[in-house]
């Protein structure tokens, strides 16, 4: 008798016996596995949504800052600039930038 194994994965878990006897007569092996089904909320599911939905509102919220600290910058260089240049006139019309600091 020649020796021959279980093809694929499944070789470790059919006794050597099992495998030749059905092998010889044509019967089929059948392969019980016993697992556990989880219960409960698979997290993973609910998390990477999660993730990714508080990643683009700290995203948006970093932009807004961003635009804000932009601006801001850009009011103060407006109003440094406008309070060296003093009043603007053109033909006739004066037009005074900043306000001087007497009245």
């Amino acid at each position: 008798m020649t020796h021959h194994d279980p093809p694929g994965i499944i070789a470790p878990h059919i006794p050597a016996d099992t495998y030749r006897r059905a092998q010889a007569t044509g019967q089929p092996v059948v392969i019980v596995v016993n697992t556990t089904d989880p219960t409960g909320l698979p997290w993973r599911r609910i998390l990477v949504p999660l993730a990714i939905a508080g990643a683009a509102a700290l995203g948006g919220w970093g932009l807004v800052v961003a635009l804000c600290a932009l601006l801001d910058a850009a009011a103060h260089t407006v109003t440094v600039i406008a309070g060296a240049a003093g009043p603007i006139g053109f033909g006739g019309i004066t037009l005074r930038l900043a306000r001087g600091k007497h009245l």
